[in-house]
């Protein structure tokens, strides 16, 4: 047992259980937004709208507590910001959903390759599934590139969900490989201590 696994792996491979929870956790979501995708690309936004107009309202209400402060209106046109954007999502979730189309399409693509990568160079149990998962999520990127405008409604929360469903299948199989290896290692224990 050589490389970098070992030593950051020995902390997380008698924990593989909660690596299995939370696969089963993304997959269960991810069923749930790729069978309700209009209802999962509007929650999304309308989500993260509201997100931003509580962030920039507890943005410019530190601004006055701290007015003396030389950042003050910095402070303060942050959270307007935030509150007008949050807003605008709010009010507008279509168009909105239309242009976070194209952010989706950088998390995907961006997100996808570090999987690939990460995976090809740590090689961990498994490590095919996350490189798998970072090729669906390319895929997804494409994908995104090539129906946009048209589908944006319906492509956020079918994406979300697809992903939500491949991220969560390859925590599984890490959890079963990180379980299988702390089996293995058990073994060799005992081997060793007889």
């Amino acid at each position: 047992m050589r490389g970098p696994l070992p030593s950051g792996f020995a902390a997380i491979r008698h924990n593989w259980g909660w690596f299995l929870a939370l696969g089963i956790v993304l997959i269960l979501l991810g069923v749930v937004a790729v069978s309700s995708e209009w209802i999962a690309t509007l929650v999304s936004v309308l989500v993260f709208g509201w997100l931003l107009i509580l962030a920039g309202a507890f943005e410019v209400c530190s601004a006055f507590w701290a007015r003396q402060w030389s950042g003050f209106f910095f402070h303060l046109l942050t959270g307007a910001l935030y509150v007008i954007v949050g807003l605008l999502m709010v009010n507008r979730p279509l168009a909105v959903a239309i242009r976070l189309t194209l952010l989706l399409l950088l998390l995907f693509v961006i997100g996808g390759v570090f999987h690939i990568v990460t995976a090809l160079i740590l090689r961990f149990p498994n490590w095919g599934w996350a490189a798998f998962d970072g090729l669906v999520s390319v895929i997804l990127g494409l994908l995104i590139w090539r129906a946009w405008p048209s589908s944006a409604l319906w492509v956020i929360g079918t994406f979300i969900g697809i992903g939500l469903i491949v991220r969560g299948w390859a925590w599984v199989m890490f959890a079963l490989g990180a379980r299988r290896f702390s089996r293995l290692a058990d073994e060799m224990a005992q081997t060793a201590a007889a």
